[in-house]
Order: C-alpha cells, then structure tokens, then sequence
C-alpha cells in the first residue's frame, strides 16, 4: 500500500479539521467526566458527536478527494446518519431517565 503525498492546499485543511475535530471530542469528553448530573452529562457527548465527528469526516472526504484525484462523497452518508441518530438517541435517554423509577 503506498502512501499518497497530499499538495498544501489539501494536507493544511485536512490536518486543521483533523486537530479540531479531536479537540472538539476531547472537551466533550472532560465534560461527561466533570459534569454532576445525568442531565448535564448528556449534552457533552452530544456536541461531540455532531461537531467532533463531522470535521473528522470532512477532513476524510477532503483527502480522499485528494489523494484519488476523484470526488469522493460516501463520507456525506455517514455524516447524515451521525446527525440524524445523535439527537433521537439523546432525546430517548433523556426521556428514559425522566421516566425512570426513583429509588
């Protein structure tokens, strides 16, 4: 397998979205282990998902495109599907919380 040598124009973007991307994820991270309360705790992971996980798809769609010198467009699929199930996903375990018995 060899390894492609991206132009500028392609790695600068890709590495910026790559480091965003993770930072984003690492601040949702300390925010579900800082947070007191369930209600709290959810919405870090949230965020993460949606922002966290989108510039790392846009960096993987950007270097794809790059590297293969194709438009490669796969990575919008799987960035509909994170958007779509991180919110009912969310919504369904705040719903069962709010319903849950209390001891």
């Amino acid at each position: 397998m060899s390894v492609a040598m991206l132009p500028w124009w392609a790695a600068v973007p890709v590495a910026v979205l790559l480091v965003l991307g993770g930072l984003i994820t690492l601040v949702g991270t300390l925010g579900l282990l800082r947070l007191k309360t369930f209600y709290q705790r959810i919405h870090g992971p949230a965020i993460a998902i949606s922002t966290g996980a989108g510039c790392i798809l846009v960096a993987s769609m950007v270097y794809f495109t790059a590297a293969q010198s194709r438009l490669v467009i796969h990575e919008l699929l799987i960035t509909v599907f994170i958007l779509i199930s991180s919110p009912v996903t969310t919504m369904l375990l705040m719903r069962a919380a709010i319903f849950r018995p209390r001891d």
